[in-house]
């Protein structure tokens, strides 16, 4: 199975053999021509808080020629907590988590706490545990992106000062309290209320 966030939906791939998902709206492939203009009129005009599930033989093959146009490229970062606040960004207008690309030979550790550094202003915040990993697509110079996102949740005992790394887009950093996370998923994407929200099940 895979879950991908199209558009800011979330789209799921799945095997014949795997349970559907409640609230779905359920495409049946014969074959990967079979997609064409139905799964664009679905994604245009699916409701909130429902489903689009495509159901598919031979899943790894489909999903690969699904995505055989899109760059692909992989990223890591996470939620920091200092304390009993946690750390987050507003980057073009939306609260986001802090993350970015990693680089060639670095592993998704080192990128993950570099990412946040460099977002932050922050030194030294330490990896506790992945949280999950998410895919989404969006559009760079016109070209489609597939990014795999690596999520952790990370300790930090410095200082409380922020810089936000303003070329990166980002104009504010803030250490929140958990019962800001209504305030953050108002004004947020699909796939970081999905991070959020398996975080806060991992906290209990």
């Amino acid at each position: 199975m895979y879950k991908v966030f199209i558009e800011n939906n979330p789209i799921y791939f799945l095997s014949k053999e795997e349970e559907i998902p409640s609230n779905s709206i359920v495409l049946y492939l014969i074959s990967f021509k079979s997609v064409g203009n139905t799964f664009d009129l679905m994604l245009k005009n699916i409701q909130p808080n429902l489903n689009l599930v495509l159901v598919c033989d031979e899943l790894e093959s489909f999903f690969k020629l699904f995505f055989e146009v899109y760059d692909y490229i992989e990223a890591a970062g996470g939620i920091v907590q200092r304390k009993e606040t946690l750390l987050f960004i507003e980057r073009n207008g939306y609260w986001d988590i802090p993350k970015g690309k990693i680089e060639k030979g670095e592993s998704v550790e080192a990128g993950a706490i570099r990412e946040v550094e460099e977002e932050c202003g922050i030194q030294g915040p330490v990896i506790d545990y992945l949280i999950c990993e998410t895919l989404h697509t969006y559009l760079y110079k016109d070209k489609p992106v597939l990014k795999k996102t690596f999520w952790f949740k990370m300790s930090f005992n410095g200082s409380k000062n922020l810089i936000p790394q303003t070329e990166e887009g980002i104009t504010k950093v803030e250490w929140l309290s958990k019962k800001d996370f209504s305030k953050i998923s108002s004004n947020t994407f699909e796939s970081i209320k999905e991070v959020l929200n398996i975080f806060k099940l991992q906290m209990k």
